[in-house]
């Protein structure tokens, strides 16, 4: 059986080994967009406007549908979240 931990409204696997919990976090583009972006308590309209994209290319990045966004919506995202973008993607 999995539990889970609850950060930012993301739910997030924890694994009991040797009596020590960890947790695993997941590093994908997807879930750290949804994560960062829940910190800054934005919508996906919200920083749809803030980053001038549309709001399905924020939902399908988040979705892990758009795996592969351009350098320049990296960029984008990055900055209204206030991070770089290796914080973004990794």
């Amino acid at each position: 059986m999995i539990n889970y931990i609850l950060i930012a409204e993301i739910k997030f696997p924890i694994v009991n080994y040797n009596s020590t919990t960890l947790i695993l976090y997941m590093s994908t583009l997807a879930q750290n967009l949804k994560r960062l972006r829940k910190v800054k308590g934005f919508t996906q309209e919200k920083l749809a406007r803030l980053t001038e994209l549309t709001n399905n290319t924020i939902i399908k990045i988040e979705a892990g549908k758009n795996k592969n966004p351009t350098l320049d919506t990296l960029k984008g995202i990055a900055k209204a979240l206030g991070v770089s973008v290796d914080e973004l993607i990794n």
